[in-house]
């Protein structure tokens, strides 16, 4: 049996990666501040902008016990937790916090010979919420050009060159970062009819989004694909958010933008064909047939 660390794993991605794993067979070790709302496996509480605490989260997951059963040292951790999106707290305290436990993560996994790791990056890099720039082209692929526009986004930048240079350090632990789009939540599907009278409302990621439930099928493809090496993909729904198609909506809100190649009336204006291509990944859920 494989055993996993979830940072964050009480969080909407991370309950989502749980429950996939634990489907699937994986033991799995959540590590977070706050508590599960619903209890689905071990869970240990650290504050991991604290390296030392960082340290000995690694170091209790080669001996701590998941229901009592031996956890032998972890294969992978899928790192999932930090302030999860812009504007929930200032600026710089998001920097800083999705930064240093990023780097404290990275840190303990790599000194602790963790085979792989899979974590958060963000569709933000983009240049999102496309306010300043337009996007330079769609679908938007991991060639688009990195456009930061918040203390959240230049942490997932600085990031994703952590895992770069901690690779070229240590070439054991490999790093695999996911830029996840807008992530919805089956109950949530309700509010894209609020949406669709007004194109601008979503206008900011190209209308992208994600089923929590391809997110956490995501992490675990990622960690099944024996990925070695270091790397970051996009992950998002095959559609968009909107009934009108994607003629209609670029007309109305981006009329200049480059189309690489033609798309078809709802699919999605970012592109997950590298992720397929690296891990097998295709969004299974869609708001559209949502029961």
């Amino acid at each position: 049996m494989t055993g996993v660390v979830v940072t964050g794993g009480s969080g909407k991605a991370g309950r989502a990666a749980i429950r996939e794993l634990i489907e699937h067979g994986y033991q799995v070790l959540n590590v977070d501040l706050n508590p599960p709302a619903e209890s689905l496996c071990h869970f240990l509480k650290a504050d991991l902008n604290d390296l030392g605490q960082s340290m000995d989260v690694m170091r209790r997951a080669v001996g701590t016990v998941e229901r009592r059963r031996p956890f032998e040292i972890p294969d992978a951790v899928i790192h999932l937790a930090g302030i999860p999106a812009p504007g929930l707290a200032p600026d710089a305290t998001t920097f800083q916090n999705n930064l240093m436990t990023t780097y404290n993560v990275f840190s303990a996994a790599a000194t602790f010979g963790i085979k792989t790791v899979i974590w958060a990056s963000s569709e933000t890099l983009f240049g999102l919420p496309f306010t300043r720039e337009q996007p330079a082209f769609a679908p938007i692929t991991e060639d688009h050009p990195s456009l930061p526009e918040s203390g959240y986004a230049l942490a997932k930048g600085l990031s994703e060159e952590m895992a770069r240079q901690m690779h070229r350090w240590n070439p054991g632990t490999s790093f695999l970062g996911l830029r996840i789009s807008n992530i919805i939540e089956p109950h949530e599907y309700s509010m894209f009819e609020t949406w669709q009278d007004d194109p601008d409302r979503r206008k900011w990621n190209l209308w992208s989004y994600i089923d929590s439930r391809d997110v956490g099928r995501a992490c675990r493809l990622a960690l099944e694909s024996g990925f070695k090496g270091v790397d970051h993909c996009i992950i998002a729904a095959a559609d968009t958010v909107m009934r009108k198609t994607n003629a209609e909506l670029i007309e109305q809100c981006f009329p200049d933008l480059l189309l690489s190649r033609p798309v078809g009336d709802f699919e999605a204006l970012q592109s997950s064909d590298k992720a397929k291509a690296l891990f097998g990944y295709e969004a299974l859920h869609s708001w559209r047939n949502a029961a």
